[in-house]
């Protein structure tokens, strides 16, 4: 293969993932945060954050056309130990497709435990969320964290990008700090993320 011709296929297919997500954008826009994956940047900051000495199984939230499902691989996770949750029938058939080996379930992110049945009761070593949080009331939001840091070793974090300029879930309203990890200017469109983590007492 020569390298105009891979050049070639590695831009056909990152327009073919940004068309399925414009689809899935189009045809459920609350459930789809954007109108482009995220960027490859943004996904390794945000697989940056899993210790993969840890063991323990990652859950992905979210994963869309997989851009952070590849860089949460890259990063160290075996394929086996990553649990992708996906509400989209198409992106789920598109993430199955292209990483096999990974657990990718077809659910509601809100309702873990319909959703990871007899995993219910895992423990994950941290949580990489690209749910668009803002689409939803902030009970909700908090809901969805403290459902999460449950699932977590105390300490472990759950990261989560938006693109307001605020915490999508604010302080003050629970048993969870919030962090500012960090602002991305090569994302469309620019992305913040944050870490959330069971308070210390």
């Amino acid at each position: 293969m020569t390298r105009g011709s891979g050049l070639r296929k590695t831009l056909a297919a990152k327009f073919d993932d940004e068309l399925k997500f414009f689809k899935g954008w189009i045809h459920k826009p609350k459930a789809v945060g954007a109108i482009v994956p995220t960027s490859s940047i943004t996904a390794r900051r945000m697989a940056s954050v899993i210790d993969i000495k840890s063991g323990l199984p990652v859950l992905e939230l979210g994963p869309g056309t997989g851009v952070i499902t590849k860089a949460i691989l890259a990063h160290g996770v075996k394929p086996e130990n990553l649990y992708a949750i996906e509400y989209s029938h198409e992106f789920v058939h598109h993430l199955r497709s292209h990483f096999p080996r990974v657990n990718v379930i077809e659910g509601d992110a809100f309702n873990l435990d319909k959703t990871l049945g007899d995993k219910r009761d895992l423990k994950f070593d941290s949580v990489v969320s690209g749910v668009p949080l803002l689409n939803f009331p902030v009970r909700q939001r908090i809901a969805y964290l403290n459902g999460l840091l449950d699932r977590l070793p105390h300490g472990r974090p759950v990261v989560q990008l938006t693109y307001g300029p605020m915490s999508p879930i604010p302080a003050g309203r629970g048993d969870y700090t919030v962090e500012h990890f960090d602002f991305i200017l090569r994302n469309i469109p620019p992305t913040r993320l944050w870490i959330y983590r069971r308070a210390t007492h």
